[in-house]
């Protein structure tokens, strides 16, 4: 493979680049463990697919924030590098398939020549930080949070504090109390309030905290009703330290934070958290309200000719897929894009419509569609039929027949059964058999390839997961049935109730049996998740029940939607959340590695990142020790507390007080330069120390080890 070098003129992204391209070089030659090169390349938005020898490139838009040059820069590197596709996520984001891992660093310096990148886009990390598409324009904004989740992503982007947590962590910001950024359902969720002080009127955000989908969903909690906004990062930077420390490592299925405030108690966990104010590299964050995320707005033009052939089309367009903005004459415009896929094809040809008769400001939407602005009242006929042209004037945005869908069993090593195709089925057979529903916003479907709710079936009114049911010697592709979550307001979320399984090919009459169901039986102005509650969950079930009998299959019921072949389960390993690296040799690297960033932080005066390097390094030290004698690790705390049981006390080492004095110190003193110096200067003469003792008694037999009570 040929050394590749960026031209960038950032350095840091540069030296981003430059090491992935030589760690890649390193596991091609062998001399880099793939379970190491794995964690460092999906820190950097590279993901392996389902299909062997090629890669999913997760490209990360803060709040979903794209430019006409940013698209027109993916649209480019999609026909280079992968198959024309762009793919829009429910994180926001773009991601690209079919990518070949050399060309990846190559491929990631040409998107950085316009801002765009990839780090952190995967991995235990801070993930992409979303916010409501209408930020900004949003008539029941108290302001725009724009600048609030672009200071977040920065500030955190590269941070020495989330680089290897025990699992992925996500935040959002609403943009009002309708909480369209699903504040309920994230790590930390943010949502903007305003109150009167002294006469002035002062912003702040209400806090959810520990929530999360997954197969074992989480409501998250109210952790403040009002938290000033220059307390946002602070708070922020406070659980991610937290997290760290005390969440789980081991076991990946309980290792996100919603699973650390139900072990320790939100009360506990605000404690802790407070604790480490001290530490903080900022005790107050002021955001810069006049950053610019205020597009330009269009100027007046002269409209070309033009023709509306449905003129039905359109209206009924303009009723769903427009809104008014706050901005008084200037209207948003949402396209609809079915299961999230835009040919690049398509997405240039909407770039020269954009720049003429919109702002440069383009949003990807929580639902895989995207939002417009700007738009002026008199350039809307003209502006669908241009959409109408593109194929994307399709109206019923967020309703029934916007169907939300991860890629699923397309691309995804998790994937159970095919979620691509069926979104595709349900939503046509909904636009010709009820298209009444194309203005019912009030249901919302979801579908997942498998129960770890990518889709966010966890969270649909009416949702779906990928599955499979036994019959016999074969096995049949199925769909797990869910109803009655969604979104309520204010932070307020509900977690849909698995009903039951049915075979894949059944999920139209699943739709069909429970709208009509609805349609039939339901109250005046009763909106389906009140429906779903006076009838309660046996209701569906008994309605549902003869659509899983097995005994009347047919050959195409084993056959999933979007295939030919016969059915049969194939899940690979995930690599969403990374993978744990506990091999002694490969720890002591990291912790040798770690001091190398302290070094170069405390030369450029970043003290307080220096330090958590350097505590960085100690929590690596030590782990390599205790797993040299089996001693089971899966928090950094617990590391912590077993090397002093397994080595200080036993005076192998010698630590006064104790390793967790001296260690823990990181979150007892400010980050000045006198104690940056010092606490590194004590890391790496503890790793000096562990690496010469482990070097003196590889030979030895392992003392017997010490392990705590769970």
């Amino acid at each position: 493979m040929q050394t590749f070098r960026s031209e960038l003129e950032n350095p840091i992204v540069e030296k981003d680049i430059i090491e992935l391209e030589k760690k890649i070089r390193l596991y091609r030659e062998g001399k880099l463990q793939e379970d190491k090169f794995k964690s460092l390349r999906l820190a950097r938005g590279v993901y392996g697919q389902r299909q062997l020898g090629v890669q999913m490139v997760r490209i990360k838009l803060p709040f979903g924030r794209v430019s006409t040059q940013q698209l027109l820069r993916i649209a480019g590197i999609s026909d280079e590098y992968s198959t024309g596709n762009l793919h829009l996520t429910t994180r926001q984001d773009i991601q690209i398939h079919f990518v070949s891992l050399d060309r990846t660093p190559e491929l990631w310096a040409k998107l950085e020549q316009d801002d765009i990148t990839l780090r952190e886009a995967c991995g235990n990390t801070v993930r992409n930080v979303t916010a409501s598409p209408e930020a900004g324009v949003d008539p029941q904004e108290p302001f725009d949070v724009s600048p609030y989740a672009d200071a977040t992503f920065r500030y955190f982007l590269r941070n020495p504090i989330c680089q290897d947590m025990g699992r992925k962590f996500k935040i959002s910001f609403s943009s009002s109390d309708s909480d369209t950024a699903m504040s309920y359902m994230h790590d930390l969720g943010f949502i903007p309030k305003v109150k009167e002080e002294n006469g002035e009127t002062v912003r702040g955000f209400k806090v959810m905290i520990g929530g999360g989908l997954g197969a074992q969903p989480a409501l998250a909690h109210t952790a403040y009703e009002f938290l000033p906004e220059d307390k946002v990062i602070p708070l922020i930077e406070g659980v991610l330290r937290i997290f760290d420390r005390h969440g789980e490592r081991n076991n990946r299925n309980k290792a996100r934070f919603k699973y650390l405030i139900a072990k320790l108690g939100l009360e506990e966990v605000m404690r802790l958290v407070n604790e480490e104010y001290k530490a903080l590299k900022s005790h107050a964050f002021e955001i810069d309200r006049n950053a610019i995320f205020t597009p330009a707005v269009p100027e007046a033009r002269e409209i070309p000719d033009f023709v509306i052939e449905d003129t039905e089309k359109y209206n009924t367009w303009l009723k769903t897929n427009v809104f008014q903005q706050k901005q008084q004459g200037y209207y948003g415009v949402y396209i609809k894009v079915q299961i999230g896929d835009i040919s690049s094809d398509t997405a240039r040809e909407l770039v020269p419509l954009v720049r003429d008769f919109a702002a440069d400001d383009i949003r990807v939407t929580q639902g895989q569609n995207l939002l417009l602005k700007y738009v002026r009242e008199e350039a809307l006929p003209y502006f669908f039929a241009r959409l109408d042209e593109l194929g994307l004037a399709e109206p019923g945005f967020n309703s029934v027949a916007d169907i939300t869908t991860c890629p699923g069993t397309d691309t995804c090593n998790l994937g159970i059964s095919n979620s691509m195709t069926t979104a595709k089925v349900l939503e046509n057979m909904i636009v010709q058999e009820y298209p009444e529903l194309l203005f019912n916003t009030d249901i919302k479907i979801k579908i997942s390839g498998c129960m770890n709710s990518c889709g966010q079936h966890g969270m649909a009114n009416l949702g779906f997961h990928g599955s499979s049911l036994k019959s016999g010697k074969s096995v049949v592709p199925a769909l797990q049935v869910l109803l009655g979550g969604g979104t309520v307001v204010d932070g307020e979320g509900r977690i849909a109730q698995k009903v039951l399984k049915v075979p894949s090919k059944r999920g139209p009459e699943v739709v069909r049996y429970v709208i009509n169901d609805y349609h039939a039986n339901k109250l005046e102005n009763e909106r389906f998740n009140e429906y779903f509650d006076r009838n309660g969950k046996d209701h569906f079930y008994q309605l549902l029940k003869p659509l899983a009998d097995l005994t009347n299959l047919t050959p195409d019921d084993f056959i999933d939607w979007g295939h030919q072949d016969q059915f049969a389960t194939a899940i690979g390993v995930g690599e969403c959340a990374g993978v744990m690296i506990d091999l002694v040799a490969t720890l002591l690297y990291e912790a040798d590695e770690k001091l190398e960033w302290a070094a170069e932080a405390l030369e450029e005066k970043r003290f307080a990142d220096a330090i958590y390097y350097g505590y960085s390094a100690y929590i690596s030290t030590a782990k390599a020790l205790l797993l040299d004698i089996n001693v089971k690790c899966n928090t950094q705390s617990g590391i912590i507390q077993d090397f002093d049981t397994n080595f200080v006390a036993a005076g192998t080492f010698d630590f006064t007080p104790d390793f967790k004095s001296q260690v823990l110190q990181i979150n007892q003193q400010e980050p000045g330069e006198e104690f940056a110096n010092q606490y590194i200067s004590k890391a790496l003469l503890f790793l000096q120390q562990a690496t010469s003792y482990r070097q003196q008694h590889r030979e030895m037999p392992a003392p017997k080890p010490v392990q705590r009570e769970a």
